[in-house]
């Protein structure tokens, strides 16, 4: 029996192609792996959350803590975590790079003899390796069955 962990980076406001949301996209597409895979959720979030909630100014933000190699403390801690077999790790893909938080995460734990996939959403850009499964985030904020069918081909492949 094998325990899975989906961990993710999310954001709301003003989102480059989906405009306005209230539950970020990453958030709806971890949801759905960890239905599909009946794993838990665990949502990486900052301790200072001093993120825009406008597009333009977000990725100008995203765009200096990149070029900072910040690493923005995070809220919490996954309980157990060497009890995990699989962990997936979700993001929004900023500037071609999972966003600050999502380092600090992973700089957090051991993930020796873990099986380990990455999940995306974009808006034309794609996973920032190129075996990272990808959405784009108009499907996962605003097609939940082809968002299901895609999680759920992915899935099959991983077997």
């Amino acid at each position: 029996m094998t325990k899975t962990l989906i961990a993710y980076f999310s954001r709301t406001g003003e989102q480059y192609g989906v405009g306005e949301i209230k539950e970020g996209n990453t958030k709806k597409l971890a949801e759905v792996i960890a239905q599909k895979t009946d794993g838990d959720l665990f949502e990486i979030k900052v301790v200072e959350d001093n993120y825009p909630d406008k597009y333009i100014p977000l990725i100008q933000f995203a765009k200096n803590e990149k070029a900072e190699n910040a690493r923005p403390e995070i809220v919490g801690e996954v309980k157990n975590f060497s009890d995990y077999d699989t962990v997936f790790i979700g993001y929004p893909n900023w500037w071609s790079d999972m966003p600050m938080p999502v380092y600090t995460f992973l700089e957090k734990y051991d993930f020796s003899n873990k099986k380990v996939y990455y999940f995306c959403t974009h808006e034309g850009s794609g996973g920032v390796h190129p075996k990272d499964f990808a959405v784009y985030g108009h499907i996962a904020q605003n097609d939940k069955t082809q968002t299901e069918k895609d999680v759920e081909k992915w899935l099959n492949n991983l077997i």
